[in-house]
């Protein structure tokens, strides 16, 4: 039986992340202590050698992260601190407009720690907010229903389900306020956002609050030396749109294998001043609340370099969702 003294701690260092005034160093010391709470209680460290740990999942479409990557998400630093106060903020927002009114969360990929949950439900009461909770891992559920337990977090659960996020069936979907599917990465490669997005929200009421809301996929072109005088990098814009792209197809359409091309046409520019081209996930969570460039691991840009003399007129980009989910690019 974990000791109401652990309980307490980690309450008060969630309490400290969500303050304003925590510096960097601070904050990364309040989830390193929280990490360690949730190590011991499931035995679950993120670093585990057995190989039902270490291998991705298989979805409909694209590949559910292993337990252990799953564990070590706690550990994005910036990443964690800024969903949890988006998540926060969201169910305050909802309270608000629905005074009295239980707030249902919908959380996609809660992982091993669960964390949406388990930093989340003791800043509120059983009767103000519940939580049904989607996992295609069963590894992973077992862990966080074991941590939910010891952290007597289990009266705000309603459902606990072990299903595949791209392809399940919502039980009384207008009943809920909020949706969470952190199950991305950076340029959206591999992971289910895209499919479960196609999949999950046209289930929910319009006002759903998806979290995180959106991802764009940004396009630069960058010169040949930052040391250079007059050194800019050229923003073309978003190469791709996850929510304006969902938005265009139709409920009863099925998941797509591949979402329109992208055209970027070069003409007007002088391509022989651009040695690399850049490629940006930026996320935004909530509100004012996004994650840029190189703030977590889902931010990390990608750069290539362009072969000079530049010959081409315009460069394709294509997000495929079948037989891999990745974004590609040719020239022409």
């Amino acid at each position: 039986m974990i000791e109401k003294n652990i309980i307490s701690t980690i309450k008060k260092l969630t309490s400290s992340l969500l303050k304003d005034s925590i510096n960097q160093g601070e904050a990364e010391r309040s989830i390193n202590e929280i990490h360690a709470h949730f190590q011991q209680i499931t035995e679950i460290t993120g670093y585990d050698s057995q190989i039902e740990y270490m291998a991705a999942i298989p979805a409909a479409k694209g590949k559910a992260l292993g337990l252990n990557f799953a564990a070590q998400c706690l550990l994005d630093y910036k990443r964690t601190i800024k969903f949890l106060k988006a998540i926060v903020s969201a169910i305050i927002e909802k309270q608000k407009k629905q005074p009295g009114k239980m707030v249902k969360v919908f959380y996609a990929g809660c992982g091993p720690y669960a964390p949406f949950i388990t930093l989340v439900a003791p800043f509120f009461q059983p009767d103000e907010v519940q939580f049904s909770l989607l996992e295609i891992n069963k590894n992973s559920v077992e862990s966080a229903k074991k941590l939910i337990d010891s952290l007597k977090l289990s009266n705000y659960i309603k459902d606990f389900y072990i299903a595949d996020a791209v392809t399940f069936k919502v039980p009384n979907s207008n009943s809920f306020d909020i949706l969470i599917s952190e199950t991305l990465d950076a340029l959206l490669y591999r992971e289910c956002y895209v499919p479960i997005l196609f999949n999950l929200l046209p289930q929910f009421n319009k006002d759903i609050v998806l979290i995180p809301e959106n991802v764009l996929i940004n396009l630069s072109f960058l010169p040949h030396s930052k040391e250079q005088s007059g050194y800019k990098e050229y923003e073309v814009g978003s190469v791709l749109n996850v929510r304006e792209s969902v938005s265009a197809y139709s409920t009863s359409e099925p998941i797509p294998p591949k979402l329109p091309n992208k055209k970027i046409d070069m003409t007007s520019l002088d391509m022989n001043i651009y040695e690399r081209f850049l490629l940006d996930t930026k996320v935004h969570i909530h509100s004012d609340i996004w994650l840029n460039r190189n703030e977590s691991s889902l931010t990390i840009p990608l750069e290539s370099i362009l072969a000079q003399p530049f010959q081409h007129s315009s460069i394709i980009f294509t997000y495929f969702l079948e037989p891999e989910i990745e974004l590609r690019c040719r020239f022409e």
